[in-house]
């Protein structure tokens, strides 16, 4: 019985030591990207963008389609979601594949605006820090604002009015829930879900994008098959 307890305790202190060593890792990536530009000039920088959108000038279904399908508990936890990235966890363990990523909309703007080019998994660390610091600073609609305004779609086209002048020759502003349902699932892989690629994919990822629009109750059932059965 001892020598289990040991065991446990070993474990448990290697498991503390491991964290504590990757979160100074992640801290230390923050710090430094944080002291090279700062949050605030950072955002400044972001909104003197000629194409940046105002939050009020998208259309709801659009903003309640990216809510829905990429973070859908976004108003309601912090920088970070337990509860999400333990669903991640189980669903990949289960499925013995990378299938969930967990990420919340503000750990995703903190990829966007500064941590892009880093690999993975000293990404997901500083993102951490850098997403605290973002939630401490900002309100939920600035960082869902900041956000689409910085999502890559593929293409070349980076931010929603980009996107949207580019594959729709509309303004956002104009886009229907067709329309705001598929833009809203390009950034999750715009390689993949970029209309110009694979027409197909790009339906199906709409179609999922849907899916979790009535499942939320943003949508009902009839909205979204009118929109699927347009393109069987």
């Amino acid at each position: 019985m001892k020598i289990v307890k040991r065991l446990i305790l070993i474990v448990f202190l290697l498991i503390l030591a491991i964290g504590i060593i990757f979160g100074v890792y992640g801290y230390t990536i923050y710090s430094k990207s944080i002291k090279e530009v700062t949050l605030a000039d950072k955002i400044e920088e972001i909104k003197s963008d000629k194409n940046y959108v105002k939050i009020e000038d998208l259309p709801e279904d659009y903003l309640n389609a990216v809510v829905s399908v990429e973070d859908r508990r976004f108003y309601n936890h912090g920088a970070i979601d337990f509860r999400s990235i333990a669903r991640a966890i189980y669903v990949n363990i289960k499925n013995f594949e990378l299938r969930e990523g967990g990420s919340t909309l503000t750990q995703q703007l903190a990829k966007n605006i500064y941590f892009i080019e880093l690999d993975p998994f000293p990404r997901k660390l500083a993102e951490i820090f850098m997403a605290f610091e973002i939630e401490e600073n900002y309100s939920k609609d600035e960082i869902l604002e900041l956000y689409v305004n910085t999502s890559y779609f593929g293409d070349g086209y980076y931010g929603i009015k980009e996107a949207c002048n580019g594959y729709l020759d509309k303004e956002p502003k104009e886009m229907n829930l067709d329309e705001s349902t598929m833009m809203a699932g390009i950034p999750n892989a715009p390689s993949v879900y970029a209309p110009t690629k694979n027409p197909d994919l790009t339906r199906s990822r709409q179609g999922h994008v849907l899916e979790t629009m009535v499942k939320n109750e943003y949508i009902s059932q009839n909205e979204a098959d009118t929109i699927i059965n347009k393109y069987k």
